[in-house]
């Protein structure tokens, strides 16, 4: 059988993967969705018998760091399997062809039609487009040429979809998103620096399954994937709301796992599921590892300084936020215990767990002491 024609299950079966792998992938992918345990079993449905989708990936003003994340995806599964869902007929990175072999199955299969277009870095339209030109045409003639005959348009990364750092100020180059140009197909944004693989392959699988692109937010980026602010999945929130905030990079409160808004971190004013997705099969993140978050997966994050403190109220009504201000004293272990069980009268057995386990960084050391920063 043609392995552009078979359906996803049997082409995954011959490379290997057996049919209870199969589910299991179906119902990860559920979970990225974050629909309910009952859609596993359409999303496996659907897949056992649709075709694997034609896929045109296009990069112009990047850093190639999209189309690394994409090689490296490592979750649900494998790289391999991110590789088979979709047939990547067109990518200059990876595709064993170039040159005019190259051309010829790209347009082989924009004339096919209905294929994703993927679309990685901005696009430069100063000066007639010339500062991205391959094999002597603009990235702005080659994106309108593949987009012709497309089912629909992914931008991946801040810089496709929002100008990323080319259209940072002074923007020499005329850098605009995917979104500016293509006004007459559906286009969804992922945006990240880089993206994260895993919502790409969720939101493939979310199109082959109910024919259409997940909801999106105001911004076309996912709801499933965009849809919560990053402060209010992060795990140093709890140390947010006690006020007690690292100040320098190295001081006590940083090396306690202290929140990092003080230190610029953006994650009262970024959405994305970085918290709960993670790097690296879900081994860390930014914050995580000690550096705030950056905000990339925001519009000119560029331009809100990596290390400027973020202004909260901007984003939301002030009670929204605790007062940003140092602890008067570290939170005792029997008083944090207490604070505990009110908060899970109030959200439950899991906002217990969670605040508890933050809770447990906060003993004060032997001489009693707190954030020499905070009591001066």
């Amino acid at each position: 059988m043609n392995r552009f024609t078979e359906g996803l299950e049997s082409h995954l079966a011959r490379q290997g993967m057996s049919r209870r792998e199969f589910l299991k992938f179906s119902a990860l992918m559920a979970a990225a969705l974050a629909l309910p345990k009952r859609y596993a079993t359409q999303i496996a449905e659907s897949l056992a018998a649709v075709k694997r989708p034609p896929v045109i990936w296009l990069e112009f003003q990047d850093c190639a760091g999209c189309s690394e994340s994409f090689l490296r995806a490592s979750r649900p599964t494998a790289a391999e399997v991110v590789l088979d869902v979709l047939s990547v007929d067109y990518h200059e990175t990876i595709m064993a062809a170039s040159g005019n072999l190259a051309e010829e199955a790209k347009k082989q299969t924009i004339d096919a039609g209905g294929h994703l277009v993927i679309v990685e870095g901005s696009i430069p339209t100063a000066e007639d487009g010339i500062y991205c030109c391959i094999g002597g045409r603009t990235a702005v003639d080659i994106l309108n040429e593949a987009v012709s005959s497309a089912a629909a348009v992914i931008a991946v990364g801040s810089c496709a979809a929002f100008g990323g750092i080319p259209k940072a100020a002074p923007n020499p180059t005329g850098a605009v998103s995917t979104l500016d140009l293509v006004k007459d197909k559906p286009v969804l944004n992922l945006p990240g620096c880089p993206y994260n693989v895993v919502n790409l392959t969720a939101t493939v699988v979310h199109f082959l399954t109910f024919g259409e692109l997940p909801a999106m937010d105001q911004l076309n980026r996912p709801l499933f994937a965009y849809g919560a602010r990053i402060h209010d999945n992060c795990e140093r929130r709890g140390h947010f709301d006690a006020g007690e905030f690292a100040l320098q990079w190295g001081d006590e409160g940083h090396r306690k796992g202290w929140c990092l808004y003080r230190l610029g971190c953006k994650g009262p004013v970024a959405f994305h599921n970085c918290p709960s997705v993670r790097w690296n099969d879900g081994a860390n993140w930014p914050v995580g590892s000690g550096h705030g978050c950056i905000g990339c997966s925001e519009p000119d994050f560029w331009e809100m300084g990596l290390y400027n403190v973020a202004d909260i109220q901007k984003f939301g009504a002030p009670s929204t936020f605790a007062p940003v201000v140092g602890p008067v004293q570290t939170i005792a272990p029997p008083t944090a215990a207490l604070i505990g069980g009110l908060t899970g009268l109030a959200i439950g057995a899991a906002g217990t767990a969670a605040y508890m386990q933050l809770s447990k960084k906060d003993h004060p050391d032997e001489s009693g002491g707190n954030n020499s920063e905070e009591k001066k």
